[in-house]
């Protein structure tokens, strides 16, 4: 099979390659995927489980991306709840080879029905940033109708679902990023837009939860608006500045088949939209991740047309 390989961290995207590589055999509780469609976070290259193994030990030449949707193909030993023919998409193991191939192993928990009229790029788009937005505001933020909430990198393909899961909640939504980013933040259901390049971010005021993709500085300033009770909830590690009445928590997202068709069914009827920017084949998925352009949304790689 066709697949995408990394093999230095210091070099980054520039270091990937387009290979041949053998199509993966499900081991105990896995699927095989035909891989129709792969979901890819540039920041992958900088976490530990794509170059090493959980006892620390080299892994590459490895394969990344952890999104997919496609149709189970195989079946390992003892698996259940899946078929041959199924349409399937979810979030594979950080430490397996992941999804930039045209075939992919996963343990089947990771995975859930994709309906028929739900395209592969689509629900190639929604694991990792549907399954981090549900998480943070629902499981960590524990936030409740009627709260506010300040989301950083409110236009991002994690920032957009977050908005929309909050306002759907009946929460007040305030976002942040760019200048450039304000109408497409509005557009997904922001109340209110913060430019992190000219506004002053303590204006916002108190804020029952802060959703921050960010970090830094801007994570660390945004401890001091959190209100009595409230959350300041990190993505990009633990938060350098703490609430002072208030809580913090940073996580990594986990694969959660009840979720993702919570999410799915969302898009199905339309109170849920994808923010999906560059699409691109196999082929030209190098190409794609190397350019200077600046990308919005989510990067799908598409395998099979």
């Amino acid at each position: 099979m066709k697949a995408i390989v990394v093999t230095d961290q210091a070099v980054g995207t520039a270091g990937m390659k387009l290979v041949e590589r053998p199509e993966p055999l499900p081991a105990i509780n896995d699927v095989v995927i035909r891989v129709h469609a792969a979901g890819f976070v540039a920041t992958e290259l900088a976490w530990p489980s794509t170059w090493t193994d959980r006892l620390g030990l080299d892994r590459t030449p490895s394969i990344p991306g952890h999104e997919l949707a496609g149709v189970v193909t195989a079946l390992g030993y003892g698996t259940t709840g899946l078929s041959v023919g199924q349409r399937v998409f979810g979030l594979t193991d950080w430490y397996r080879d992941g999804t930039l191939a045209e075939y992919a192993a996963v343990e089947a928990r990771n995975l859930a029905p994709l309906p028929g009229d739900v395209d592969f790029t689509v629900g190639a788009s929604l694991p990792i940033s549907g399954l981090t937005a549900w998480q943070g505001l629902f499981d960590h933020g524990r936030l409740r109708a009627g709260q506010s909430v300040l989301v950083h990198g409110a236009a991002g393909a994690v920032g957009s679902m977050t908005i929309q899961l909050a306002r759907e909640l009946g929460a007040y939504v305030i976002g942040s990023g760019r200048a450039a980013d304000k109408q497409t933040v509005l557009d997904f259901g922001a109340r209110e837009f913060v430019d992190l390049e000219n506004d002053v971010l303590e204006d916002v005021g108190g804020v029952d939860l802060v959703f921050d993709v960010i970090g830094g500085d801007i994570g660390k300033r945004s401890a001091g608006l959190i209100r009595a009770g409230g959350t300041l909830v990190s993505i990009v590690g633990p938060p350098e500045a703490r609430p002072s009445e208030g809580r913090s928590i940073d996580f990594v997202v986990e694969s959660d088949r009840a979720q993702l068709s919570e999410i799915v069914q969302r898009v199905r009827d339309g109170r849920l939209r994808t923010n999906i920017g560059k699409v691109s084949t196999l082929e030209a998925a190098v190409a794609t991740f190397n350019s200077t352009e600046r990308r919005k949304g989510k990067t799908i790689i598409r395998p099979r047309p």
